[in-house]
Order: structure tokens, then sequence, then C-alpha cells
């Protein structure tokens, strides 16, 4: 399948245009058209194969028709290192270039500077966070993030998050954000902590498993 079969805006096909994708890996296209309508998601696929802009692409297109966020964030990314976060941003400012959207990664192992300014940008609203679990606590516990009108929850790499020990800290996350319309779970791996996370905190959720 090619991506302009998709119910994908003309802004985020231009930006896959200038890219040179035209066509979806297996777990885009079954992922996205599911994304855009908004459900909870469970995506099982190998590492490699995707699954980042399987779910950035239908936030970029959900969050474009919202107002721009004023102190407050639309969606949460979750991942469990800062190379993983990092590579989000990018691919994230990648998709949504025709866009004014804005996006920005927080984790640990940054001075002092650098997490005064993650702050002030939280104060002042965007559109993704996108945090390891650690950094998104601190910034819970420091008053400098609103999560109280999050839309969209993404959990990416979701069994090597919890299988890293960060279960606890994903839970609490999870119960600052009542707001949320959808909660969708990316993985290599079904694990037990996978489907616990999955039974507590999702609704009715879709189901995908892309084999290698």
């Amino acid at each position: 399948m090619f991506f302009d079969e998709l119910d994908l805006s003309d802004d985020v096909l231009d930006a896959l245009d200038a890219m040179n994708f035209s066509e979806c890996t297996p777990i885009q296209e079954q992922a996205i058209p599911i994304a855009l309508t908004g459900s909870d998601l469970i995506a099982i696929a190998q590492t490699g194969s995707g699954k980042t802009a399987a779910y950035l692409l239908p936030v970029i297109d959900l969050l474009a028709d919202l107002p721009a966020p004023e102190k407050i964030v639309n969606c949460v990314v979750m991942a469990p290192t800062r190379e993983l976060a990092q590579q989000i941003e990018q691919q994230f400012d990648a998709l949504s270039y025709y866009l004014p959207l804005s996006c920005i990664a927080v984790y640990g192992g940054t001075d002092g500077a650098t997490f005064a300014q993650q702050q002030r940008s939280m104060r002042e609203g965007v559109d993704v966070v996108v945090a390891t679990p650690g950094r998104m606590i601190a910034l819970l516990q420091t008053g400098n993030i609103d999560l109280s009108k999050v839309r969209h929850l993404i959990l990416d790499e979701a069994d090597r998050m919890l299988d890293m020990g960060f279960i606890h800290d994903v839970t609490r996350i999870l119960d600052k954000l009542s707001s949320r319309r959808n909660l969708g779970m990316f993985s290599a791996t079904i694990s037990r902590e996978v489907m616990d996370i999955s039974w507590v905190y999702q609704r009715d959720p879709e189901e995908i498993t892309v084999r290698a």
C-alpha cells in the first residue's frame, strides 16, 4: 500500500514525498488507519519495521486540526532511552515539516541549563513531548508540565521500557492522564508487563502483530 492511499493530509503526504517515502511498511499499513480513528492500539512488530512513523503520522494528522497549545501538552510519547527519544523528535520534525507543530524531547543526563529550557517549554505549551519515564516524573514533581489536557499517549518500545524497570514510573504517569483520548502501545514482543498495562489502561484495544 502507498501512503497516498491512506487518509492522511496533503501536508503530511508532502513531507513523506520530500523524504522519498511512498510505500508503507506492513506495520504502517495496518496501524495508521486504526490510529486515525482514535482507537486504543497494541502493535507488535520488530525493531526497524517502521513503528515510529506508524504512530507519528496519525498523531501529526490528528494534532494538525487542533489549536496551538498554550501552557498545555497535547501528546506524550514515552521512550525507554534518550537515544530513542532524540530519534523520535527528529522524525517528528521531518514528518511535520509543513505543519506548525511543536515537539520537544526531554531526558536525563543533560546539564542544568538544558533542563531549565525544557521546563520553560513545558510551561509555555507544546504539541508533543517525547520523554523518558524518569525525566517525565521529575517534570511532574517540579510542577513544570501540565498533562491535564493530553489527548494522545504512545508507549514506544513498551516491552523494553517495562523490562528496564520503569513500570511504576509508567503507571504513575498514566494515572495523571485522565483526559487522554487513546493509548497506543508499540512493542517488539507481547510481554506479560505489556498486557498488564493494556488490561488496566486501554479501552477495547485493537491488536496488530506483524511477523518479521
